[in-house]
């Protein structure tokens, strides 16, 4: 089994969950009392987000760089990034190491494309759903994101922020949530991307009886598939 660098922190809320997902798939899989072989770097989100907030992506990506290379150092043999939004500086991070950067854009087309579908909704941060990072990353694999008009957009940003990443869950936010599902639906998506990790604790998508994908999930699916492929394969070569 190979060892999977994570950089977290982003919320703490999120890694958890990435935490949970990624022990309970490689006992599935493996059976008996086996669990991953994992790396953590968790940041403080707090500073992070202060320098977000203020357009400074330059250190954002040198601080989320440097973190992935520590994880490399240590012997990750890949990068796995937490969080949908800071996969705005995917680019970077992935310039700084040698080893494979598992990008949640790319797990999750693969996913909807599997389902034979090109049209879906995506809920996010704001930043991620009016930014293109994300929506430019999944186009090129040949599926289109829709997002929610803009006051909808403004409302699950709270709802991410100011309840989910501190770990509340209010229930009237899911259904503001399920709401917004449904405006999606009408103005003609086929399915809904959950594009934040904290989503995914509100939102089940067993609820649903459309397509609906879990993004935080379907990375951490592809990662311990990486992990448990064989050594001689996915390996990006040393400079």
């Amino acid at each position: 089994m190979r060892t999977l660098g994570l950089i977290g922190g982003m919320s703490w809320v999120s890694t958890a969950e990435y935490y949970r997902y990624l022990n309970e798939d490689i006992a599935r899989r493996l059976g008996g009392l086996h669990s991953a072989r994992i790396l953590l770097e968790s940041v403080d989100f707090d500073d992070i987000e202060r320098h977000k907030l203020r357009g400074d992506w330059a250190t954002v990506g040198a601080k989320l760089s440097a973190a992935a290379q520590r994880l490399q150092t240590a012997g990750a043999d890949a990068i796995v990034l937490c969080t949908n939004t800071m996969h705005h500086v995917a680019p970077a991070i992935e310039n700084a190491i040698a080893v494979p950067f598992l990008h949640i854009g790319d797990t999750t087309a693969r996913a909807i494309l599997a389902e034979g579908i090109t049209h879906v909704g995506l809920l996010a941060t704001s930043f991620t759903m009016e930014q293109p990072f994300l929506r430019d990353r999944i186009a090129a694999h040949g599926v289109k994101l829709v997002v929610p008009d803009a006051d909808d957009r403004a409302e699950i940003d709270r709802i991410i922020y100011t309840e989910l990443c501190r770990g509340l869950i209010v229930p009237h936010s899911r259904q503001t949530m399920r709401a917004i599902v449904d405006r999606l639906l009408a103005a003609g998506s086929h399915g809904i991307v959950l594009g934040c990790t904290e989503i995914e604790l509100l939102l089940d998508p067993a609820d649903f009886d459309i397509p609906t994908f879990p993004s935080a999930q379907l990375h951490a699916t592809a990662a311990v598939d990486f992990a448990l492929t064989s050594d001689h394969t996915m390996k990006r070569p040393h400079p």
